[in-house]
This record gives C-alpha cells, sequence and structure tokens, in this order.
C-alpha cells in the first residue's frame, strides 16, 4: 500500500495535469481525510459551510 505522501503526490500529478494543482490547504485536507482525522463527510460539510461564507462576503 502506498504511503500519505505518495498518494497525495499522484493526486496532485492527476489535478496537475487537469490545470489545477492542488494547493498546501488542499495537500493538508487530503492529509486529514486519508489518515482518518477527519471523515470525508465532515470535511466535505466543513468546506461547503466555508465556500458559503466566502460567496455571502462578495455580496
Amino acid at each position: 500500500m502506498k504511503n500519505i505522501e505518495e498518494m497525495i503526490r499522484d493526486i496532485n500529478g492527476t489535478m496537475t495535469i487537469e490545470g489545477m494543482p492542488l494547493t498546501e490547504e488542499d495537500k493538508v485536507t487530503l492529509q486529514k481525510c486519508i489518515t482518518g482525522k477527519v471523515s470525508s463527510d465532515e470535511m466535505v460539510k466543513r468546506l461547503v459551510k466555508q465556500l458559503d461564507r466566502n460567496n455571502a462576503n462578495r455580496k
């Protein structure tokens, strides 16, 4: 099984090919999900909440 750094590097490679390389924040988020510190469902809720706040601030 790949270690966490290899998994994130592979994901970043794929995203970079698509023109969307991972930010350091993205990598930290992935690490939290991969290690089980935060469930993917919880992380999605956090990210949606953050996006809602960002959109509200633009109005």
